[in-house]
């Protein structure tokens, strides 16, 4: 009689055992710069010196955590400003300030619908249910799709960036200067901008002499990157090349070494 032979005997799988395993670690050490592909030139060449001194892990989208990180040392109780913050953790620029620094400061997002989650989770965060833009006082649509994180004003924009079931949500507006008088806010350390295309429109009611933030972080869409780049220029603020090649989803920002000190608005 014939015995059938099972498909794999146990030194088989002990092999294909200890190939998954090693297949499973090197994905695992890799996934951040997988991940981080889209994001980088070069292959992450910039980017991985700020990976290898504080990563691997983040809670920002990208490496954006960690140029916050290194430009500013580490620096505890400094004071953030986050416009277009969304979610209290998933793909934040300041949970890291907050949680592990003691940073305080404002969340300002749209969406109320994460208002409660920034009560429980980020105690230090004075969370603001407004739209920002260049007038006060007023109702306008923003578009949210199933994946919130592109929700925009520009609809076209949110389905061109695959956003399905996209559904209007009518929101009151705010300038930025309007939110941060009635804080009590008069300087910043960092601003983080993610507004999907709305950023000059939220940048004119900024009067950015006034308040000074050391470090900016914009997102630099296309359509609108001239717009932003003009804007800082013409306030005495510069590009940071040392980010620049690290990271080409946003634009970072710092006061020109020749700037007044003069308020200007």
């Amino acid at each position: 009689m014939r015995i059938l032979r099972p498909r794999f005997n146990l030194i088989e799988l002990a092999l294909w055992g200890t190939l998954i395993a090693v297949i499973a670690y090197v994905g695992g050490r890799t996934r951040t710069q997988t991940e981080l592909l889209p994001f980088l030139s070069r292959g992450g060449v910039e980017l991985r010196p700020l990976e290898e001194r504080f990563g691997p892990g983040h809670n920002s989208r990208f490496g954006e955590e960690w140029m916050i990180r290194d430009f500013f040392g580490d620096q505890r109780d400094g004071i953030f400003v986050d416009v277009g913050a969304n979610h209290y953790q998933r793909e934040s620029n300041t949970y890291f300030l907050e949680t592990a620094l003691g940073w305080s400061g404002l969340a300002i997002e749209p969406q109320s619908k994460f208002a409660a989650d920034y009560q429980s989770h980020r105690p230090k965060t004075t969370f603001v249910p407004l739209f920002v833009s260049d007038t006060s006082n007023r109702e306008t649509v923003m578009y949210v799709p199933t994946y919130d994180l592109i929700a925009s004003a520009d609809k076209a924009f949110v389905e061109s960036e695959g956003g399905t079931d996209v559904q209007p949500l009518t929101v009151n507006t705010t300038t930025l200067d309007d939110i941060l008088d009635r804080s009590g806010i008069a300087r910043i350390d960092f601003l983080s901008m993610d507004v999907e295309l709305h950023e000059p429109a939220a940048l004119k009611g900024f009067s950015i002499n006034r308040f000074r933030p050391r470090l900016v972080c914009v997102e630099g869409h296309l359509p609108v990157r001239q717009q932003v780049l003009d804007y800082f220029a013409a306030h005495d603020y510069v590009v940071l090349g040392k980010y620049l090649r690290a990271d080409n989803m946003n634009l970072w920002f710092a006061r020109a070494p020749h700037a007044t000190e003069s308020p200007l608005p």
